[in-house]
């Protein structure tokens, strides 16, 4: 196995060139530097380096011209400003930020209902985790929900990594998953039931997870940039449950630790998460459950951006306005827009619902 040594290697992009000095000219005026050219009586090749990386031009090269993306964060000094060229050779140059800038799309509201059927399609994910879409058109990329499954338990293939991201959830659903998490202490089990708000960039890693493991992951909003971090080791030696990744506190509520009072919904009760009071009303994350089995409840609706639903157990039946009556069972999850009437109907006594709103803060009106 070779052994990298980073101040003696580095690595070479080729790029083709039919105009060696119109190609070196552009490269230079954009802010790489002329290394190496050769032969000295007919230039056939030149090597400039510049923004971390070395570039080849070789009139011998016949593939396609590359795409290189240049990221800086002074892009006003690159380019003249512009954020696309392209050289005399072909090849486009894009100059984007180094800082990521999370952009949250306006909610595209609209009913939404996705059910766990037999021909349910999964698909391989990140660290081979397979993945299935509760919310396929992503309210207009404003929101991501995944169901998540590792069939087979063990070690997971992960690294230590953060999201640029507004709100994360991790609720478990089945088996177990153990987990750490940057200035939260050593690593610990997320149970069934239990749930973690991931603050934005907090790093983090998935170590293990039992067989059947099955979560249901939230982010906001739904395109995010995922960002493996090499240096930092887990768990950090500081412990500092009160720190606040850009405003939010990281969260861990465990269903052995929960109480039950009224939900908002009459004939329900419901616990409390606390990722209210984590992202100070950002969000909030209940689960709901009846008293007792429940005809009808009243007709009601909401006035929050975004209100998702996921069925954890048991069945009933969703009648929304103007839409045909949906019966729903564990595994299927909804999605129901502000101001839309609707009532929840043949309740069985085993219902539970894991509920996220959009922000936290919003009201009920009954019907």
């Amino acid at each position: 196995m070779s052994t990298y040594h980073p101040d003696q290697s580095y690595a070479q992009v080729r790029l083709p060139s039919e105009d060696l000095p119109a190609d070196m000219d552009f490269l230079i005026q954009l802010g790489y530097r002329l290394d190496k050219i050769f032969p000295a009586d007919n230039p056939a090749v030149a090597m400039l380096s510049g923004f971390g990386m070395h570039l080849v031009l070789d009139k011998r090269v016949t593939s396609p011209p590359a795409i290189i993306n240049i990221i800086t964060d002074y892009p006003e000094t690159i380019a003249q400003g512009k954020t696309e060229v392209t050289a005399p050779n072909g090849a486009v140059f894009h100059v984007l930020p180094r800082t990521q800038t999370l952009v949250t799309p306006s909610t595209q509201h609209h009913f939404e209902v996705r059910k766990l059927t037999g021909g349910e399609s999964w698909v391989i994910g990140r660290a081979g985790m397979l993945y299935r879409d509760l919310i396929p058109d992503r309210l207009g990329g404003s929101i991501i929900a995944s169901h998540i499954r590792i069939p087979n338990g063990g070690p997971v293939p992960d690294m230590v990594h953060y999201h640029t991201v507004g709100f994360q959830l991790i609720f478990c659903k089945s088996g177990w998953v153990k987990l750490v998490y940057e200035d939260q202490g050593p690593p610990f089990i997320l149970r069934a039931g239990d749930c973690v708000t991931q603050p934005p960039e907090i790093r983090h890693r998935v170590l293990e997870s039992s067989d059947n493991l099955e979560v249901i992951e939230i982010g906001v909003p739904a395109e995010h940039m995922t960002t493996i971090d090499h240096e930092l080791e887990l768990p950090t030696e500081t412990y500092r449950p009160e720190r606040l990744f850009q405003g939010q506190q990281f969260c861990h509520h465990q269903l052995k630790d929960a109480t039950w009072e009224d939900w908002r919904v009459p004939g329900f009760r419901f616990r409390e998460s606390g990722i209210y009071n984590a992202t100070q009303g950002d969000a909030s994350v209940q689960v709901a459950k009846p008293v007792k089995t429940i005809e009808a409840t009243p007709m009601m609706s909401h006035t929050t951006d975004i209100l998702f639903s996921f069925v954890l157990s048991g069945t009933m039946t969703l009648d929304a306005e103007m839409q045909e009556l949906q019966s729903l069972t564990a595994g299927d999850a909804f999605v129901i827009p502000p101001d839309m009437k609707y009532q929840f109907t043949h309740v069985s006594e085993d219902l539970e619902l894991l509920e996220v709103a959009l922000p936290g803060s919003f009201k009920t009106i009954v019907h």
